[in-house]
């Protein structure tokens, strides 16, 4: 991920001109920005939209949860990606609050789990199991690890409750997580090139899974319950001894979004792009170099009569 990107989309904060006489306010509309390729290009459509309806739009580089915190005071306005997968309590907490409300789905369908390429079935042939991971450890490990297996994670910011899934299954496996993004699915291209040994995060919609033969690794079914109640699941001691949930992707927003600016709140609201689609746009960026920037006027030029609809 080129982290500089936000940035020269951060310059469409400024006016569209005489279009701010039909918006219901000036002020600029702040929507969050974090660190992976797909949600900088969700961020950046929906800025685009807004600018072209002629609103002034902020984009504001935030934690994926702590920027909670800053849509339930109204410092911030949109986040235009939570996952059911890592951001359901965040978002449920948030919502209870009376100051957050959901804008509905996105149109993507989260998946993130345990990944690893096919040839390391041949070394470990009881996956998908969950249960097979200990057996295989040793083909898992890392001279930084051994005897452990080493599971490699996504940024902590991520969350995913890694750590205690491996206390509650009793897995012999150690978390590392990964700094960025890049440098996680840089080191799964070093990894299958090579034929190494990796067990990682991998989530879709991405390009990693269209473009990598490999299966997620299959986990205790989740129930809310896995989360919560210690009796549920195989160890009747601990929580989240289960997989992570699936589900869509959502869109949130404080609630004075609807009120101060109405028709910005129709538009979110109507944003609606799909796995595919959003998969062959983070590939165009991270496997072939083109700038957030670039993609994004790209699908705009191709959009233009999904996206005015948004803003009629």
């Amino acid at each position: 991920m080129k982290m500089g990107y936000p940035m020269a989309f951060a310059a469409l904060a400024v006016s569209a001109g005489a279009a701010f006489a039909e918006v219901e306010s000036t002020d600029p509309i702040k929507l969050t920005l974090h660190d992976w390729t797909g949600q900088l290009i969700t961020t950046n459509i929906m800025a685009a939209v807004l600018e072209e309806a002629g609103y002034n739009v902020e984009l504001v580089q935030a934690d994926y949860l702590a920027q909670f915190a800053g849509l339930e005071t109204g410092d911030l306005h949109v986040a235009m990606e939570i996952w059911e997968t890592t951001g359901r309590e965040a978002m449920d907490a948030a919502t209870a609050t009376g100051n957050v409300v959901v804008m509905g789905e996105t149109g993507m369908l989260a998946k993130e789990e345990w990944w690893y390429p096919e040839y390391m079935k041949e070394k470990c042939p009881g996956l998908p199991d969950w249960q097979a991971l200990n057996d295989c450890a040793e083909q898992f490990a890392t001279p930084e690890t051994a005897p452990k297996g080493r599971y490699l994670g996504g940024p902590v910011t991520w969350g995913g409750f890694d750590e205690e899934r491996v206390a509650a299954l009793g897995l012999n496996y150690e978390v590392i997580h990964a700094g960025t993004d890049a440098a996680m699915f840089a080191e799964l291209e070093s990894a299958y090139q090579r034929q190494a040994p990796i067990l990682l995060w991998v989530y879709a919609p991405h390009w990693a899974p269209q473009k990598f033969k490999g299966e997620w690794v299959e986990f205790p079914p989740y129930e809310p319950a896995c989360y919560t109640d210690p009796a549920w699941g195989p160890n009747p001691q601990a929580t989240h001894d289960c997989g992570k949930p699936f589900g869509p992707i959502w869109k949130v927003a404080y609630k004075g979004l609807a009120e101060k600016w109405p028709g910005a709140a129709k538009a979110v609201e109507a944003f609606r792009i799909d796995n595919d689609t959003m998969g062959g746009m983070i590939a165009k960026v991270d496997l072939e170099g083109q700038s957030v920037e670039d993609v994004v006027d790209e699908w705009m030029t191709a959009n233009e009569a999904l996206w005015t609809s948004w803003i009629e």
